[in-house]
Parts: C-alpha cells; structure tokens; sequence
C-alpha cells in the first residue's frame, strides 16, 4: 500500500506561493517517489494568489494569522481548511509543510509579538499545528 503524504501544493510546482510564485522541490520531489502526494495549500484556498502576507502574531487568544496590509485576522479561514483537509483525507501518514510559512511551516514558522518584535523562529504554522495535533508525523521541506 502506498504512503499517503500531505505536501505543500508550492512543492510540487503549484505557483500558490503569495506572489504567485513556486518553491518546487525536485530533490524532495525525487525522495517522495512511489508515495502518494496530496497537495495542500490554506492560504491559496482561502485568499487566492497573489495576495497580501501574513505573519504570526502571539495575541492573548494564541497565535494567530495577521495580514501585513490590513492587520486582520486571517486565522479562522486558514484553521477551517485545515480541519476539512485532515478529515477528508484520515489516513494521511506524513506532512511535509513548508518551511517558515505561518501556515505550512511544522517548526521553522516565525510568530512575533504584537510590535513585530521576533519571538520564536521555530513555531509551528496553523495548519501544521492542527497535523500535530492529529498525530500526524510532520515535518519541514528543508528537513526532509
């Protein structure tokens, strides 16, 4: 039976990215051969691409998704589609997330207070943190 593998749409050549670019992957690419890819990408789902960034600002409520244009939360649509993707797909056995992305990233996502001073620059994006909390063995592009 083949490994089911939740990756980053951008990847695999998806020009997802905010700037309607790509970081396909063709070493990683070549590693995950044989295994069954399923693209993911929050961020192109919710907002379309291009769009404006976002970083991770910790508030009271936890981390949340803030745009770096209009200040506003951008959290709920990007946790929605994570909860759908996990449950439409209950037999993923990896995650491959995108390094340093507040969505994607599974340990390298920066989170800032909320003067945009660096807190941490290995946090865990939100759709990263909800694989997480399914148990499901996640890791970072660059580390794979």
């Amino acid at each position: 039976m083949m490994k089911k593998v939740a990756i980053s749409a951008c990847l695999l050549g998806e020009k997802c990215r905010y700037d309607a670019t790509d970081n396909k992957d063709e070493a990683l690419l070549k590693k995950l051969q044989g295994m069954e890819l399923i693209p993911f990408c929050p961020e192109d789902f919710a907002f379309g691409t291009p769009r404006p960034t976002m970083d991770l600002i910790r508030t009271k409520e936890g981390d949340r998704a803030l745009s770096n244009v209009s200040g506003e939360d951008l959290s709920a649509p990007v946790i929605a589609y994570a909860t759908a993707f996990f449950e439409n797909h209950p037999e993923l056995e990896l995650f491959i997330g995108k390094d340093r992305s507040p969505s994607c990233g599974v340990c390298s996502a920066r989170v800032y207070d909320e003067d945009k001073n660096l807190l941490s620059e290995n946090a865990s994006g939100l759709m990263a943190k909800e694989a997480i909390k399914r148990k499901i063995h996640c890791i970072d592009a660059e580390e794979f």
